[in-house]
Formats: structure tokens, sequence, C-alpha cells
């Protein structure tokens, strides 16, 4: 079976799933809170499994390291109008990185899981 995904390693699994479902519009594929959820969107299939979980997404690495949320990685999601979705998301508490960017191409804001990991939004230029 051939299938891209994301993953993203999160301190609470549940609290992520209602994120994604409820704020983004994502579906739920599977939930075995604690340790591990899927939820998907049009074609991305986001993975998350909790921090320090029993799968082998979130155990130490050889040298010590240990997977963490919070990264600048990023998967973008393009909206018809930035400003109204900035502030709908705004009025539920979501959090931001930045302000709206305006570049050559669109403007962006970088939204932030319960976690920590990002979220692009985009909305392309006219």
């Amino acid at each position: 079976m051939d299938s891209v995904g994301v993953r993203y390693i999160v301190y609470d699994v549940a609290a992520a799933v209602t994120f994604y479902t409820d704020r983004l519009g994502f579906t739920v594929e599977m939930d075995y809170s604690p340790g591990f959820a899927a939820v998907t969107r049009g074609g991305l299939r986001l993975m998350l499994n909790n921090v320090g979980g029993i799968g082998g997404a979130s155990q130490p690495m050889p040298d010590g390291r240990s997977p963490e949320p919070g990264g600048w990685n990023r998967f973008q999601i393009v909206v018809d109008d930035l400003a109204a979705e900035v502030a709908r998301l705004r009025a539920e508490g979501a959090t931001f990185r930045n302000e709206i960017v305006v570049g050559v191409g669109g403007s962006q804001i970088l939204l932030e899981d319960p976690a920590g990991n990002v979220i692009e939004l985009f909305q392309p230029a006219n």
C-alpha cells in the first residue's frame, strides 16, 4: 500500500486529535490514545505519537537524543482568506509563532499545535 504521511511527536495525543479535528478539519483515522493516533485531511495523513511512548517513533536514538515536539519542519494548509482563518483560530485560543508575513508568492503564518509543532497556513498571491 503506497501512502505518504507526516509524523509529529506530541505531549498529549488526545489534545492533538481534538486540535486537528475541531480547529483544522481533520478526520480521525485511528485513535489509540494515549500513545498514538492518525488523522487525515485530503491526501495528508498525520500520525501523532506521544513523547516517550511505547511505539518505535518516540524511542531514544543510539546517541541518546529523544524525539521531541516543536521543531521548524511543517506541512502547509492552503486557505482562501488567511486573515479570516487567523481571526477564527485566535478567537478559539490558538497560538501563532509570528504574524502574517506577505511574500512574493502569497501570505503565510505559523500556527502551533498544543505541543508546539508547526502548521503553515498559506494564502497564495492573487
